[in-house]
């Protein structure tokens, strides 16, 4: 059963959203839509209609973080030591591999304040898009811990070290357009037209040959590890397993023949 999830299809099934809804909590995070989020990316990513995959949040807030009085609701749980770790090792880390593994283009669409694991949520995926009220806030240090949700991966690679400690020491809230210039965000919109120009954008990219994204993503996390030449060689490799595709054939073909591709993500 889906829980606190409001899941979205547009396009004919090519997009879908998975909205956080619950209003009440800010969006927090709890085990069962940790477990929903997981099962939701493995869909888009084993489903061959769905071309791209987005998550939002309803009401006020993106998402506020872990919500630390389910996490130990459970009073026998508290008294074990390991509840942390066991719930960051079950729940949030394979959510994060689920979207940094899916082969659709992931987006977030931050639609308010994202705190914490919530923060983190929007920021590992492919590109965050905000509304104008949005803030990020590394909030992990209010209550004594590290980033968890590939924070501690993703924040220095994309930040810089002494920007990722910064905010994460102090737990600064990063309104959007400040986002935006750090780079850590893609897109700026107003509240009002937050939603209209997201969407456009997320229709053009269903409407694209989704089929080199996956290549291209597959590029972009294997260049941390790789050296020069052995990027080199990746690229050559999946350039030409693009080059396989009925996307890339599409494309030469509306090229040559003057008129607007249809791509199928194939």
């Amino acid at each position: 059963m889906i829980t606190q999830l409001d899941i979205e299809s547009h396009f004919d099934g090519k997009l879908m959203i998975a909205y956080l809804n619950n209003d009440k909590t800010m969006n927090a995070l709890n085990r069962p839509t940790l477990k929903d989020l997981q099962n939701f990316f493995i869909y888009c990513n084993e489903d061959d209609n769905v071309r791209v995959a987005a998550i939002s949040g309803r009401g006020r807030a993106f998402c506020s973080g872990q919500d630390l009085a389910a996490a130990f609701a459970d009073r026998d749980e508290k008294n074990d030591i390991s509840i942390v770790k066991k719930l960051v090792t079950d729940f949030y880390n394979p959510l994060v591999l689920e979207i940094t593994r899916c082969r659709k283009p992931v987006i977030s669409l931050v639609n308010g304040p994202a705190v914490g694991a919530g923060a983190m949520l929007s920021l590992i995926c492919d590109f965050a898009l905000a509304s104008e009220k949005a803030y990020f806030s590394q909030a992990f240090s209010g209550i004594g811990l590290i980033p968890d949700t590939a924070g501690t991966y993703f924040l220095p690679k994309l930040l810089g070290r002494q920007m990722a400690n910064y905010l994460t020491f102090t737990g600064k809230k990063l309104y959007a357009e400040e986002a935006k210039n750090l780079g850590l965000i893609a897109e700026v919109f107003s509240e009002e037209e937050f939603m209209t120009k997201s969407m456009e954008i997320l229709e053009k990219l269903s409407e694209m040959p989704t089929s080199a994204f996956k290549f291209t993503k597959q590029a972009f996390a294997e260049s941390y590890d790789n050296t020069l030449k052995q990027q080199l060689r990746l690229e050559a490799e999946l350039q030409q397993r693009a080059a396989n595709t009925e996307d890339f054939s599409e494309g030469v073909a509306a090229f040559l023949e003057k008129r607007k591709p249809v791509y199928k993500g194939k």
